[in-house]
């Protein structure tokens, strides 16, 4: 008789158990939802960004007040981001063709100076580039980057507004697209 009675202990176990796994897996895609999709821009993250100034790898400071009024293309990366790597040739590209249009790029580096100074020997960059170190991932999380995950762009319009964002690759065609087009 003990065979009998355990069959339905075990069935109610199961259906136990089945539950928790259900409730587990919506809680998971419930906050997956919540972290990894975009935040809105918090109505500081512009502020904040124009009032900011950080080094470029060599030291000198740059002062992002002056970006007031343009469109400015603001891209999160690592020199250890494979995606980051792979897109910069690009956006050097863009930012020669966006040249005397009012379009400024400029690369927030998630990194040591040392390290974006190695880089750059390696893969030239015309645009400005600064060093914020992991303190960058911040500044990228009020822009929306909730995960904090590279690379992350933005594109703030003249009128301050954050007019494009993206978490991962962005491509030239993407950006032409949300850029003005004089």
């Amino acid at each position: 008789m003990t065979s009998s009675t355990s069959t339905p202990v075990r069935r109610s176990r199961l259906w136990v158990w089945l539950a928790v796994a259900v409730a587990a897996a919506a809680a998971g895609a419930l906050a997956g939802h919540y972290v990894f999709s975009p935040k809105p821009a918090s109505d500081e993250a512009v502020e904040t960004f124009l009032r900011t100034q950080l080094p470029d790898p060599e030291g000198t400071q740059i002062n992002f007040a002056q970006l007031r009024g343009k469109t400015v293309v603001v891209n999160f990366w690592a020199p250890w981001c494979g995606p980051c790597v792979e897109e910069m040739p690009d956006l050097n590209a863009l930012h020669k063709e966006y040249a005397g249009r009012k379009v400024e790029f400029v690369g927030i580096g998630i990194d040591s100076a040392n390290n974006i100074q190695q880089f750059i020997k390696k893969i030239p960059v015309s645009y400005p580039l600064a060093v914020a170190g992991f303190a960058g991932t911040e500044l990228s999380r009020n822009f929306g980057n909730a995960a904090g995950g590279l690379p992350y762009t933005v594109i703030i319009a003249p009128d301050g507004t954050v007019s494009y964002r993206k978490m991962g690759r962005v491509s030239p065609d993407e950006l032409r697209v949300a850029l003005p087009r004089s």
